[in-house]
């Protein structure tokens, strides 16, 4: 295997651990926030978003990588739009990342915030597809790159 397709399959593993942590997030873990309770729900708050960190930062670095190379110095199995649109829904996922899911977590670290709360589940749906979207076409490009 060339040092490319490693690069290849290093976003095929980031992109989709990505995609199952988002559903978990989504279906699971940012639903039950609101069962946390007021007195403690701060401190919750900012130990999730830190070690949440630990887990998240490292693969979207990772996947953000992988895609940026594969762009740059892309396999000739891969057509050019397959490679930017895979980095066009990582900067989708990354802006409503800063813009709208930084944010309301910071509201959160305040204390429990209906309002934020509700919005970060709604804006997070736009991340779960972002990165639904780009788990399937990590498929294909890996597709073309394998077995293709």
């Amino acid at each position: 295997m060339q040092w490319l397709e490693y690069v290849v399959f290093l976003q095929l593993v980031t992109t989709w651990w990505m995609v199952g942590l988002i559903w978990f997030v989504q279906i699971v873990h940012y639903p039950l926030m609101a069962s946390v309770g007021e007195s403690n729900f701060a401190d919750y708050e900012y130990a999730h978003t830190r070690l949440t960190g630990l887990v998240v930062g490292p693969a979207m670095l990772l996947e953000a990588f992988s895609a940026i190379t594969i762009i740059y110095l892309r396999p000739i199995d891969i057509e050019a739009y397959c490679s930017w649109i895979g980095f066009g829904l990582i900067l989708m996922i990354w802006l409503i990342t800063a813009f709208f899911s930084v944010p309301m977590h910071r509201r959160l670290e305040k204390g429990f915030d209906r309002k934020a709360h509700r919005r970060l589940v709604q804006s997070n749906w736009f991340r779960t597809l972002g990165w639904s979207l780009r788990g399937i076409l990590v498929i294909w490009i890996s597709w073309q790159v394998f077995v293709g």
